[in-house]
């Protein structure tokens, strides 16, 4: 994968929370999704996603940062110490993240298609 999860921040409180996210190596955030998935009551990862964000068509590169917030805003990119972050809105009104009880999992897309449910 060419990018990482670091830290999901300020979970509990949608104007803090945010899915801290490094750029490995250059690429195109349409690759990506992350979701928010819940844990079996034997501690294992479910199959139970409840949120996903698939990321719009966006070239980063390697090294750059990316804000993934909870709440509503507007995307926008800013350097910060001399990094290149991106902060990207999620647009939910209320928290997503639990304490204990969710992971925050990053999915790479190698290709998809859709189809029309009838």
């Amino acid at each position: 994968m060419k990018l990482k999860i670091d830290f999901v921040y300020g979970h509990g409180d949608a104007s803090e929370e945010r899915v801290v996210l490094t750029v490995l190596e250059d690429c195109n955030l349409s690759s990506y999704m992350v979701c928010d998935a819940t844990f079996t009551n034997d501690g294992m990862l479910s199959n139970k996603n409840r949120h996903t964000k698939w990321f719009h068509d966006k070239q980063v590169k390697k090294g750059e940062r990316i804000s993934l917030h909870t709440r509503v805003g507007v995307d926008n990119d800013q350097v910060q110490s001399g990094v290149l972050w991106h902060h990207i809105y999620w647009d939910f009104k209320s928290p997503i993240w639990n304490d204990g009880g969710d992971a925050a999992v990053l999915l790479e897309i190698a290709g998809w298609k859709t189809t029309k449910a009838r």
